[in-house]
């Protein structure tokens, strides 16, 4: 099993460096992956209600602990708040919902999903007749945060931070937390350094967790279905980054992802391939050099692959944080 890195989040807790992300993996594909994963290592599983598999996540998390092949104090869990439910009134009702397909207890790390809101019905997302999403202004964070903070009071929360904020956003909940957050999960990758932002976190001792960190040929495939194009770069065939993986005898996923943690940012690559999987957790057993390093903080390009624009009309939002 490897023996992957410890981050120290700002309340004491400890959260693998390397997670698994489960991001829109079909049932049965995320059974057998989410399995091959804990038999890898993995420790750090990150989920949410609106990848609609934490069921069958819950199925096999709970297996595994009343086999004895985990411990439950052993996993760290990430799930979140989701789009349609972003407003005070429903945390408790959606973190209620994903203890229990979870089969959990209580989660490790909950987090806001995204800033904005909007509305829903059983058939997906409420839509105007020109097909834009039907939005939710009453989005309201700190009110949010409360609520965050009153289900940790009570047990079910250990951990509490947002996803897809930007600086304003997050110095807002700052301003008015009782708790602090602890994590701020945000894509990042070579091509997307977001250095100014993991500034500000680490400055307000924040851990950063990074999403799309080899980038997201998925993301592709649902703009596809959103009738758009995205020409994602493919970052495994970045040139300096395969001359650094050939010299160390390591993959270019392995470079990418020990440069973000030696940042002192976490990551939650996917894969449901097992040998991937297993390199991908595979990466504390050698180091970059300060050149290394230097070498790809130069490949920074500030190209974002998750814009949300397959919500449609969603950048109308006030708290769009892309603007």
């Amino acid at each position: 099993m490897a023996n992957v890195e410890l981050f120290t989040l700002n309340n004491g807790i400890k959260m693998p460096a390397i997670g698994y992300g489960t991001w829109r993996a079909p049932d049965e594909e995320i059974e057998r992956a989410l399995n091959l994963a804990l038999e890898a290592g993995y420790r750090h599983i990150d989920c949410a209600p609106v990848y609609l598999n934490e069921k069958v996540i819950g199925k096999v998390l709970k297996e595994w602990i009343d086999a004895g092949k985990v411990k439950r104090e052993d996993l760290f869990i990430t799930t979140k708040l989701p789009h349609h439910g972003n407003n005070a009134e429903s945390v408790e009702k959606n973190l209620k919902k994903s203890l229990s397909d979870l089969s959990l207890t209580y989660i490790d790390l909950y987090l806001i999903h995204v800033p904005f809101g909007f509305s829903e019905t059983a058939d997906g997302p409420m839509r105007e007749p020109n097909g834009d999403i039907v939005l939710d202004l009453s989005t309201d964070h700190v009110a949010i945060w409360k609520k965050f903070e009153e289900f940790v009071g009570a047990g079910l929360i250990k951990s509490i931070g947002v996803s897809n904020f930007n600086k304003r956003q997050l110095q807002r909940i700052l301003d008015n937390a009782t708790i602090k957050p602890v994590s701020l999960q945000i894509e990042l990758h070579v091509y997307f350094q977001q250095n100014e932002l993991v500034d500000f976190c680490k400055a307000n001792n924040i851990v950063v967790t990074a999403y799309s960190p080899l980038g997201s040929k998925g993301i592709a495939n649902l703009y596809k279905q959103s009738g758009k194009e995205l020409d994602i770069p493919d970052l495994l065939d970045i040139p300096e980054v395969k001359s650094i993986a050939t010299r160390l005898g390591k993959t270019p996923a392995q470079i990418l992802l020990k440069w973000i943690v030696k940042r002192g940012v976490a990551a939650i690559p996917k894969s449901t391939n097992a040998n991937r999987l297993q390199q991908n957790l595979s990466i504390f057993d050698f180091d970059l050099t300060a050149g290394d390093m230097e070498t790809m903080k130069g490949l920074n390009r500030d190209i974002r692959i998750v814009t949300f624009d397959f919500f449609q009309g969603i950048q109308k939002h006030p708290e769009f944080p892309f603007k």
